[in-house]
């Protein structure tokens, strides 16, 4: 079953200061299918994070139709959750109250609400840390409670914009064990993820979707076909990895070159 259906999208944006007109997405048609982890990867200024917006409900497209089950989205809602890279938390708020901002939002009764808070801090690995700050724990940490607000009121599809991009290697090598972990324990939702990392990319997902340089077009979409659960080392000891990364590699390197290309760069 598709949970996300995306029918001939095409996105522009106004030129500014005398510039022509934007083309952020060209005619791009795709199918999210319930229950799958898919990574959409492609050059800085491609439209991946348009893309997810109008997914989310944030912004319309040009031209084209995104629908949830067949449903026009027309809004932000509650079975769509985004987790950005920059953490959104809010600095005057406990992990606890972060976390719960989304259920007190929907007016849920206190009780059920503290309840679906500590099932979501256990989810995440952060007992201990409910009533700190976000100024008072670490990346990783304030990136786990991003996760946990966006999880709290059971949402349908999960959307991330490069959630782990601000996070150093080692710790970001982690949070894609842990988002593996917590998709496994959450009955497998629909989770799209945008990134720039590659390994990130096959790691973590079922199918990887490559766009094209801007104008952003699906370039290919190409299936992963490893096993889960995934070893961390999977990485470095299976050859289908390296595979997968070298054939993604070419792909995206042809993208860049022609994102680099004047024509592109002007625009």
């Amino acid at each position: 079953m598709n949970v996300i259906t995306a029918r001939n999208l095409s996105k522009v944006f106004p030129g500014m200061k005398g510039k022509g007109e934007v083309i952020a997405l060209d005619n791009v048609s795709l199918e999210v299918r319930e229950g799958e982890f898919l990574s959409i990867i492609g050059p800085s200024g491609c439209g991946k994070t348009t893309l997810l917006h109008i997914m989310a409900g944030f912004t319309p497209a040009t031209t084209g139709q995104a629908l949830h089950h067949q449903e026009p989205i027309s809004k932000a809602g509650p079975e769509r959750m985004m987790i950005f890279q920059e953490y959104g938390l809010f600095p005057w708020m406990t992990v606890s109250e972060n976390i719960a901002f989304g259920l007190k939002a929907r007016r849920m009764p206190k009780a059920e609400r503290d309840a679906r808070v500590r099932e979501c801090i256990d989810m995440v690995h952060l007992n201990g840390f409910e009533e700190r700050y976000p100024m008072q724990i670490s990346g990783g940490m304030k990136q786990r409670v991003g996760i946990a607000r966006a999880l709290a009121p059971s949402p349908e599809v999960v959307l991330m914009d490069e959630p782990f991009g601000a996070l150093d290697s080692l710790t970001r090598d982690v949070m894609q064990e842990e988002i593996l972990r917590i998709w496994g324990e959450t009955d497998r939702k629909t989770f799209v993820l945008i990134t720039h990392n590659i390994d990130e990319a096959i790691f973590l997902s079922d199918r990887v979707l490559i766009m094209s340089a801007r104008p952003g077009r699906i370039k290919e979409i190409v299936g992963i076909d490893l096993p889960r659960p995934r070893d961390p080392e999977i990485r470095t000891t299976e050859k289908r990895f390296s595979d997968y990364r070298d054939y993604i590699s070419r792909l995206l390197r042809k993208e860049v070159h022609a994102a680099a290309e004047p024509s592109n760069a002007a625009a």
